[in-house]
């Protein structure tokens, strides 16, 4: 079996509040793009798995790991192949448990409670069993599928610096009051890229002093034509989106300085 784990980009990232079990509650847009990794898995005798990327460790640290012991399944052997960067913020991890879950369930028809295990693995995880696009709110991972805000092309910068997400979270200066479901979806029916100054993410300003490179990749995407620039996650990939695929892919030909792609 041969399936695709895609990424996510936030079109808005809000911190609320802080919980009493140490979480911080989020309100954010996700939205999963065509950019993915690639995992095939077949039955084995014993369990494995590799990855194309020498730099992702192939351990428990793994949550394609972690997710396949989680289900318990008859053994098999994983191999991944590895498109979406580590630690910028595109949820790669959690996707790729989540296509785990999902393969491992459908091929050995296993009843198993794949959202419980899911939030196990990381908030993230969760949405990448629905795809699409969502509201979430708590951890990330209360979600409500909303409309699609249609075919927006986008390009993806990848810098060399990566952003750990606890000390992203440690960075933070301050909590954004939430919008509220309701105006995600006024804004995604009238046309959602008029509204990128109500798209924001709280980990900008933070992340931004402390690596202003990445600031001035944003700023860079914009001055290219970007109609809404931001850093996705807790960072570090920065991404532009365009009312065209003429002006994205005119802009594309502006960074040749830095890993890229577009989605």
């Amino acid at each position: 079996m041969q399936v695709e784990a895609h990424a996510k980009i936030n079109w808005a990232l809000r911190v609320t509040g802080r919980r009493d079990d140490g979480f911080h509650d989020l309100e954010t847009l996700f939205q999963e793009i065509s950019l993915h990794d690639t995992l095939t898995i077949e039955p084995a005798e014993q369990f494995s798995f590799t990855c194309d990327d020498r730099t992702i460790p192939t351990d428990e640290r793994n949550l394609v790991v972690r997710a396949a012991r989680a289900l318990d399944s008859p053994p098999v052997a994983i191999h991944l192949q590895k498109r979406i960067p580590a630690g910028g913020g595109l949820g790669g991890g959690s996707s790729d448990a989540a296509a785990t879950l999902v393969a491992l369930a459908k091929m050995f028809s296993l009843d198993a409670p794949l959202e419980e295990l899911a939030l196990r693995l990381g908030s993230d995880v969760p949405f990448f069993l629905l795809g699409g696009t969502a509201y979430a709110t708590g951890r990330g991972e209360v979600l409500t599928p909303l409309p699609s805000s249609g075919e927006i092309p986008l390009l993806l910068l990848f810098p060399p610096e990566r952003v750990i997400t606890a000390k992203a979270f440690a960075m933070l200066r301050g909590f954004s009051p939430a919008l509220g479901i309701a105006r995600y979806r006024e804004m995604i029916a009238d046309d959602f890229l008029s509204h990128a100054d109500e798209l924001i993410n709280d980990f900008e300003a933070p992340v931004f002093a402390a690596r202003p490179h990445l600031g001035v990749l944003a700023s860079r995407l914009r001055d290219a034509g970007a109609a809404w620039a931001r850093m996705t996650g807790s960072g570090s990939t920065i991404v532009g989106a365009f009312r065209d695929v003429a002006t994205r892919d005119a802009a594309m030909l502006l960074f040749a300085d830095v890993r890229h792609v577009a989605a």
